[in-house]
């Protein structure tokens, strides 16, 4: 049985010895992600995945992360995440017409 996490990329950081950590926010926290080239690292991402998710900050991308029966992520998809904000306005100018 798989899980996932959904949500957007926050912040990433990457270091001089190729290690990459990504702040991920889901769910009203943030949970950081990181990929090390040293393999004896506890919750180490696959390199692709973590530059993917690298890929996506400061862009209205949301990312659904999915890890295996283990706990080890397996694989991402991605989508252009919805704005609440955008369709609170939408839903405000049309309640404002019908009362002119």
């Amino acid at each position: 049985m798989t899980n996932s996490v959904f949500g957007q990329v926050i912040g990433v950081r990457k270091f001089s010895n190729d290690d990459i950590e990504v702040d991920f926010y889901h769910e009203d926290e943030v949970s950081t992600y990181r990929y090390s080239s040293d393999p004896s690292r506890l919750g180490n991402f696959p390199k692709n995945l973590i530059e993917s998710l690298c890929s996506v900050l400061a862009t209205e991308i949301c990312v659904e992360i999915f890890f295996d029966d283990s706990g080890n992520p397996s694989h991402i998809e991605m989508e252009e995440c919805d704005d609440e904000e955008e369709d609170d306005e939408e839903f405000d100018e049309d309640y404002v017409s019908e009362e002119s």
